[in-house]
């Protein structure tokens, strides 16, 4: 059987964030093609954190800077190593090269880190994105973990054109794997209200996440001000996942303004909603909050960031804008028109159907590993940045590892 080593930044949580729906995306992935799963974190686990060995997965709690680790992975012998983010790779990727250093190693970015950073930036000086903003720190960890990899998963084909057209990473080192879902069709949107059984706006993402939090700033400041004077009657709805007092603060029922948290169930909030409104500012990666809304037959309103990359040439499942004031007449057109709403309701499914279901990808990227394992020594061959960036982390980051793990005892 083949084995599988997943070594998470956090325990995923699929009902909580992007993130965790992603992971459990491929974990689902892996498990229908016969791979024998171990997932370890050095993160602690949370109430919200999806049980994993329901599904037979076996885990592991892992400690930073710890030689137990060494002993776990030759016990365990991956055949492929998948890192949850780069910064799992900067703390174990030396561990797992020295250990086990015929283990493929793959790099799930879930979403480009420093291009998040840059945008947050490049909007907080009202600066348009450029090479000034991009080349920051996190970029240069970032990129070093993607080439120290075999293989890296890219969630947006914006960031894997960013990665090859502006920072020259050759293709055969990046794989382009978005979202997994299943196809849609009408009839599944038959079990959900229609236009008129719906009402008010939502709104859902994890506090966690600064994007998000900014996104809520102008809903409250600008946005819902505009919508509110056009349909008094209605309210916004927000939800999201480990919410701060600075958030809860922004309650206001007389102001239709209503502070949600934790959404038991996200297919009632997307469903009992007419509309999910997503002003986001900056970002990197896929929605996950867009996605749902398509599959639940919401449409939505959102920024060019917000829609990046979700929806090739197809028209979006309702109104893209970057402008706040005409976000707001939008989602009031939106609101009040059922042959809009239903149109962008029939669009939000042909995204689906053609950007992001399971078969477009998953057997490419099954068929893309096992050339790797076949020709592995001649893919790293090709791959010499690797080998040098490889070389001088044994030299720094193991022994910086290991200074701190004497220090500890």
């Amino acid at each position: 059987m083949k084995t599988l080593l997943i070594i998470g930044f956090v325990w995923p949580e699929p009902n909580s964030t992007a993130a965790g729906t992603r992971m459990m995306q491929l974990i689902r992935l892996f498990l229908r093609n016969k791979y024998k799963i171990t997932f370890v974190s050095s993160a602690a686990k949370t109430d919200n954190s999806f049980p994993l060995e329901e599904l037979k997965i076996r885990t592991y709690s892992i400690e930073l800077n710890n030689a137990s680790f060494d002993d776990l992975i030759l016990e365990v012998n991956p055949d492929i190593v998948l890192f949850d983010r780069f910064l799992t790779e900067e703390q174990f990727g030396w561990r797992v090269n020295e250990n086990c250093p015929n283990a493929i190693r793959i790099l799930d970015t879930e979403d480009l880190h420093f291009l998040r950073k840059a945008r947050q930036k490049a909007s907080n000086n009202n600066d348009i994105i450029s090479l000034k903003y991009l080349v920051n720190d996190i970029a240069k960890r970032e990129i070093a973990s993607i080439y120290r990899c075999d293989l890296s998963l890219i969630i947006s084909k914006f960031e894997y054109n960013l990665l090859v057209n502006t920072f020259k990473i050759e293709k055969s080192f990046l794989f382009y794997i978005p979202f997994l879902v299943n196809n849609l069709s009408l009839s599944d949107m038959h079990k959900y209200p229609n236009y008129a059984s719906r009402k008010n706006f939502m709104t859902i993402g994890n506090f966690k996440h600064e994007p998000n939090y900014t996104a809520v700033l102008y809903l409250k400041n600008v946005i819902w001000k505009i919508i509110r004077n056009e349909l008094p009657n209605t309210q916004l709805y927000i939800y999201g996942a480990y919410l701060p007092d600075k958030v809860k603060q922004l309650h206001n029922e007389k102001e239709g303004f209503i502070i949600k948290g934790w959404a038991e169930s996200k297919e009632e909030a997307f469903v009992n909603s007419r509309i999910c409104l997503a002003p986001l500012q900056f970002g990197a990666g896929l929605k996950g909050k867009l996605l749902e809304a398509m599959q639940f037959g919401t449409p939505s309103v959102t920024t060019s960031v917000g829609a990046e990359a979700m929806h090739g040439d197809h028209s979006w499942n309702g109104f893209i804008t970057d402008n706040l004031n005409d976000f707001a007449k939008k989602a009031v057109e939106l609101y009040n028109h059922e042959e809009i709403w239903n149109t962008s309701q029939l669009n939000g499914i042909k995204i689906i159907n053609n950007c992001f279901t399971k078969e477009k990808f998953e057997n490419e990227f099954l068929y893309r590993i096992n050339d790797i394992k076949k020709n592995i020594e001649n893919h790293r061959l090709q791959n010499i940045m690797g080998s040098i960036l490889l070389h001088h982390t044994l030299q720094s980051t193991k022994y910086l590892s290991k200074w701190i793990e004497e220090k500890n005892r």
